[in-house]
Order: structure tokens, then sequence, then C-alpha cells
């Protein structure tokens, strides 16, 4: 995966140590990092003419949701991230992805796409927590 070489904490006591500024520019490095390989992956898919619209459509509604999810990690944190914005992904996520996340496999895409993604979705609950506790948490 190109993330790989991204410093993630293992399991969520690891995540819950973490402060709240850096778990949230955490989230934000790694959706940046997918910014780039999911355009090159939507731009593969529309080649695949044995592939149905409805698998290019949920393509780029990930894509999408990925932008979406950025923004809103933004906007809800209070964090205006000028030190990402500008940046190509790979810089800002501290790697070299030049043509890695290009030249996987399209399983393996979807599998590390699929490892951050649940990466994302359990920092953003552990932020959650912390900022309404009352969710019982």
């Amino acid at each position: 995966c190109h993330t790989s070489g991204m410093l993630t904490p293992n399991g969520k006591e690891y995540a819950q140590k973490i402060p709240r500024e850096e778990l949230t520019h955490l989230i934000l490095k790694l959706l940046q990092a997918w910014k780039e390989p999911l355009s090159h992956f939507n731009q593969h898919i529309e080649h695949h003419q044995e592939l149905p619209d409805d698998s290019l459509i949920k393509a780029k509604q990930i894509s999408n949701m990925v932008h979406e999810l950025k923004t809103g990690v933004e906007k809800s944190m209070g964090i205006i991230s000028n030190s990402l914005n500008g940046i190509a992904s790979s810089e800002a996520a501290g790697l070299s992805i030049s043509n890695e996340a290009n030249m996987m496999s399209d399983s393996d895409f979807i599998h590390c796409f699929r490892r951050d993604s649940n990466k994302v979705q359990s920092y953003l609950k552990i932020l959650k927590c912390r900022i309404m506790p009352e969710n019982s948490c």
C-alpha cells in the first residue's frame, strides 16, 4: 500500500492516546494521500468496457465522498489545513507514491483503500467520542 510508510497507531487503544489535533491531522493526511490515486483509479476503470455502469458510478461516488469527508473534517474540527493545500498528496503524506499506487492491481488497490478507510472511520469515532462524550462511547 502506498500509505504503508505513514505512521499510524496500531489499534484503538493507541489511537485514543493521540491528542485530538494530531489525530485530526492524521485523518487529513490519509484522506489527502488517497486523492490522487483515486483519481487515477477512476480514469483506469473508465477504460474497462466490461465493467457495468453502476461500478463506474460507485467509484466516482467513493472519490467524491473522500473529498467531502476531507472538507468536512477540516470544517468540523476548525482546522484550516494550509500545510496540506497546494501540496501534492504524496508530499502531504510524507510518502513517495510516484507510481506505486498506480501500479497496484485493482484488488490490491481496493484492499489498501479499505484498510485506510477503516482507519479513518475508527479515528473519526474516537474524535466524536472526545467531542461528544454523551454519546455513550
